[in-house]
């Protein structure tokens, strides 16, 4: 496997892409699933999916644009659908969750247009559905880059203000913070995030990276950043695990990272639990 990545350039690239969404996807999914926002990731990913599809039949039916990365659109339909959340939560503001199912609603809607309009691209859909370890370009490497950058920033310079919006939105209110901005800006850096992890993890699994390496690491840690790490220690064992056995399986990573984060969840609750029944029979 080692000499396969040295001798192609789609492994490097794949793998290279993958550390990099395991360290990011878990890193914000970790303020995500405090905040308990976790379908928001789901309902983004369906809108990347309808930018995607839309991305592909544009290149079938305007020559101009058959050599545009559908990552792009993939990206601003993403973008565009954190900011209509927003607005829709600001709307409905005793009933902020309806802005969820409304965007996953539209996001598969158009979707569906899409892929029902266009005629020929289901094997490239399929990679973008489920991830593909051999379709991941130098370009896409370069854009998930600039997202990790992007994100690596944003958690850096407002963490103190992130910690306290998850934990006491009032509290953060109160105490003068711009928590409409700053979780305006969380939404577009987790549109970012959803888009640029795509090709590896594909549309309709990636939010699962984002929080089952999270809900692993909240069974065994006590802190915050402790539960930062370990949920980037799981995201990362689970991509080059789905990986390399996506390489020799000749199977879809998507498919093999989210069963192993959900084989790593099921290990630590059987650890958890052996590990209480030994305590009660200690006390017993």
């Amino acid at each position: 496997m080692i000499e396969a990545i040295f001798s192609y350039e789609f492994l490097q690239n794949a793998f290279a892409a993958g550390l990099i969404i395991g360290v990011i996807a878990p890193l914000l999914g970790v303020f995500i699933v405090v905040r308990r926002l976790s379908l928001i990731a789901d309902a983004l990913s369906h809108v990347t999916l309808a930018g995607i599809a839309g991305s592909l039949y544009l290149s079938q039916s305007v020559a101009s644009l058959a050599l545009l990365n559908p990552l792009f659109l993939g990206i601003a339909a993403s973008v565009g659908g954190s900011m209509l959340i927003e607005r829709l939560r600001s709307l409905y503001k005793h009933y902020q969750e309806l802005a969820i199912p409304i965007i996953l609603s539209a996001g598969i809607g158009f979707g569906a247009i899409f892929i029902s309009l266009a005629e020929g691209f289901s094997s490239d859909l399929f990679g973008y559905l489920f991830g593909s370890v051999s379709a991941v370009s130098r370009e896409d490497l370069f854009i998930v880059v600039g997202v990790a950058v992007i994100v690596l920033a944003f958690v850096f310079i407002f963490f103190k203000e992130l910690f306290v919006l998850s934990f006491d939105d009032e509290y953060a209110r109160a105490s003068g913070l711009p928590a409409k901005w700053i979780h305006f800006m969380f939404m577009i850096v987790t549109a970012l995030v959803i888009a640029g992890s795509m090709r590896i993890v594909g549309i309709l699994l990636v939010s699962s990276l984002m929080t089952i390496p999270v809900a692993t690491a909240m069974r065994v840690t006590k802190s915050f950043k402790q539960t930062i790490f370990l949920s980037i220690v799981f995201g990362e064992i689970s991509v080059i695990t789905g990986l390399v056995s996506a390489f020799y399986l000749d199977l879809a990573p998507g498919g093999t990272i989210v069963v192993t984060s959900i084989f790593l969840l099921l290990l630590v609750l059987a650890y958890k639990k052996i590990k209480v029944s030994r305590k009660k029979g200690a006390i017993a």
